[in-house]
């Protein structure tokens, strides 16, 4: 991967595989991989306080290689200025939410630590706080903010993949 594109952003709905697609653009091209998750919660799900977060995301966003997996709207003014790729997933609705429950009820049954140790759940999957929920309450705002970003970029370049093919198509090319 060129100099001209040191810091990366996936963007993209809850359960689309930001993280995982992350984590693989970090291993092509050599860059830290940053998970957004680990610097806003503790353990027991207690959020990062915002300002402390958006201190946390400045710090990352200082240095000169990264690639992160998400862009928060309550930070995402520290992030795109440093940014140089925005790579969106704009996956259909049916894929990004099935990845999503079959990740929460597997991570539920096997007790995976996520995140700073903490643990999701059944009794959490349909709470009022859930990922799940998350997803129908955000989706649409994200889809259209990647949809915006790919037709008037707000600096950096920007990547949108609409499909896993199309997304391990791109990956091969780093």
């Amino acid at each position: 991967m060129t100099s001209a594109h040191d810091r990366i952003v996936v963007y993209g709905v809850t359960g689309s595989g930001k993280s995982t697609l992350a984590a693989r653009i970090a291993e092509r091209t050599g860059l830290p991989y940053v998970p957004a998750d680990d610097l806003t919660w503790l353990p027991g799900w207690v959020g990062v306080p915002d300002e402390e977060q958006i201190r946390r995301i400045a710090e990352v966003c200082a240095g000169e290689r990264w690639v992160l997996d998400a862009a928060y709207s309550k930070w995402k003014d520290v992030v795109l200025p440093r940014t140089q790729l925005i790579v969106g997933l704009d996956y259909p609705r049916w894929l990004s939410l099935g990845r999503l429950v079959r990740r929460t009820a597997m991570r539920s049954v096997a007790r995976e630590r996520i995140c700073n140790g903490n643990v999701e759940s059944f009794r959490q999957m349909f709470s009022a706080d859930s990922i799940i929920r998350w997803h129908f309450t955000s989706f649409a705002k994200k889809r259209a903010q990647i949809r915006e970003w790919a037709a008037e970029p707000p600096g950096p370049a920007v990547v949108r993949l609409t499909s896993p093919r199309e997304t391990r198509r791109w990956l091969e090319t780093l």
